[in-house]
C-alpha cells in the first residue's frame, strides 16, 4: 500500500457504507499536514459541460461528482501538462487544473480529445489527520494512480479495475457484495 500523496488512488474498502464513497475511487491531488483533497473518479452525473458553463456550448463532455465538498466548484483532470498552462502534475501523464478558457478552446479546436480530460463538480476533502485515521481504520486501500484508471470507460468499472491494479489478492474483492448481510 502506498502512503497518501498527490497521485495516489484511494480505493474504498468493499463494505464502506458512506453513500458518498461506497465503491468509489478517489485520486488524491493534495496531501499535507493540514489536510487532503481529491476527486471521486467514478460517479458520473447527468450533466454535460455545456449544461453548466455557457462558454462551453457544443462541448457535451460528461461531468462527475468529485465529492461532497464545495459542489459549486468545477475542477478538471487531464493528460496535457505541456499544453494547458497552470497545470499541476500529479504523476506521469496526469495533471490537475490549469487555464480553463484555453482548455475550452483546445477542446473546441480538437487539440485535446474528450477522452483525455474529465470534469468534476466539488471535491473530497479531509481535515488535519482525518485521512490518516481513515487509512489506519482500513477504510481505504491505496495504489499509485494510472492514467488508464482515471480515464477508464465505462467509469462504473473504475473501482474493480483499481482493485485489480493492486494484485491478485485484492482482485477477489471485486466480487464481494456491497452488504454481506443480504447474502
Amino acid at each position: 500500500m502506498e502512503k497518501p500523496a498527490p497521485g495516489i488512488l484511494l480505493i474504498a474498502e468493499p463494505f464502506l457504507k458512506d453513500p458518498n464513497f461506497t465503491r468509489t475511487v478517489i485520486l488524491l491531488t493534495e496531501h499535507q499536514d493540514t489536510g487532503s483533497l481529491g476527486f471521486v473518479l467514478n460517479k458520473p452525473l447527468e450533466y454535460t459541460l455545456e449544461d453548466l458553463i455557457p462558454e462551453a456550448a457544443g462541448l457535451k463532455l460528461p461531468i462527475f461528482s468529485g465529492g461532497p465538498v464545495q459542489v459549486d466548484t468545477l475542477h478538471f483532470l487531464h493528460c496535457h501538462p505541456d499544453t494547458i498552462p497552470g497545470s499541476r502534475r500529479l504523476v506521469d501523464g496526469l495533471s490537475w487544473g490549469g487555464d480553463f478558457e484555453l482548455t475550452l478552446s483546445l477542446l473546441r479546436n480538437g487539440d485535446i480529445t474528450p477522452g483525455s480530460i474529465r470534469f468534476y463538480i466539488g471535491y473530497s476533502g479531509w481535515s488535519e489527520g482525518q485521512l490518516d485515521a481513515e487509512l489506519e481504520g482500513k477504510t481505504w486501500l491505496t495504489v499509485e494512480a494510472k492514467r488508464s484508471i482515471v480515464f477508464h470507460q465505462p467509469s462504473g468499472d473504475i473501482w474493480k479495475e483499481a482493485l485489480r491494479l493492486m494484485g491478485k489478492e485484492y482482485e477477489v474483492m471485486t466480487n464481494f457484495p456491497i452488504d454481506p448481510q443480504l447474502n
